[in-house]
């Protein structure tokens, strides 16, 4: 091994342990038999049965869970009509609409859906915080959508239009099924992406509604203890799961074309 090649090492070692190391130390302290993470006292399942019995976690998981699939439901079925739309249509606009929102920060895309649901005098609860998932996580599966699109042989579609079939056939019997992986690839994402989001959540959910990140968030306004270790751990054992059964659907999805 070359002096070079033991620089890239330590380097890449470095910036892994950096990003994940403090992941370990969550899972880890999730564990521990002290309700202050000052230092390792032992083994315990303590702080898992405590948290399965601590009825605002449950509520808030609950609510996560609810506008997760809602919105993985509704930005699939818009993400896959934009991802088709880019894909037939070569308009320099179209992806600049769609694409936006992914762009442009969480905060500034928070507060203008706050003033947007305060202009409509709409009561903000968990309906706006779906809405707002939605149309954040519409772009992320269009570009998964159209990925797929531009992988697929579209004299597949052209052979079956020879045959006979009508363009809808043709869509449902060739197009549907070949783009079907970056559609459940889409649809996890963008449930993973709701689940998780805390910075548009803020600003959309209103006073009396609440998901796990903001439950998290208030917890750990007084101090960081082994139960928020544990609902960590078990959302990221959740995200973990779906980002890798996404990425086995559609594994070169977010990747440019």
């Amino acid at each position: 091994m070359t002096k070079q090649n033991k620089w890239l090492w330590a380097v890449a070692l470095l910036t892994y342990g950096f990003l994940y190391l403090p992941l370990v130390i969550v899972v880890v302290y999730s564990f521990n038999d002290s309700r202050l993470n000052a230092e390792w006292v032992g083994f315990t399942f303590k702080w898992y049965r405590i948290l399965f019995n601590n009825e605002q976690m449950l509520l808030a998981a609950r609510n996560s869970l609810l506008i997760g699939v809602i919105t993985s439901v509704f930005a699939t079925i818009f993400g896959t009509l934009a991802g088709m739309a880019m894909y037939k249509y070569k308009l320099r606009l179209l992806p600049v609409l769609v694409l936006t929102p992914i762009a442009i920060p969480e905060i500034l895309m928070g507060v203008s859906l706050l003033m947007f649901f305060v202009m409509l005098n709409m009561t903000l609860g968990l309906f706006s915080v779906a809405l707002a998932h939605i149309a954040f996580c519409i772009g992320f599966v269009a570009i998964v959508v159209r990925s797929r699109l531009q992988g697929m042989d579209e004299a597949l579609v052209e052979a079956a239009r020879d045959l006979g079939a009508t363009p809808l056939q043709a869509f449902y019997l060739i197009t549907m099924p070949l783009i079907m992986p970056g559609i459940i690839a889409g649809a996890l994402m963008a449930f993973t992406l709701s689940i998780d989001d805390f910075v548009i959540t803020f600003f959309t959910a209103g006073a009396g509604a609440s998901t796990l990140p903001l439950q998290i968030y208030s917890m750990i306004r007084i101090a960081v203890t082994p139960e928020v270790n544990a609902i960590s751990t078990l959302l990221m054992l959740l995200t973990l799961a779906l980002i890798l059964i996404a990425g086995k659907l559609a594994p070169g999805a977010l990747r440019a074309k």
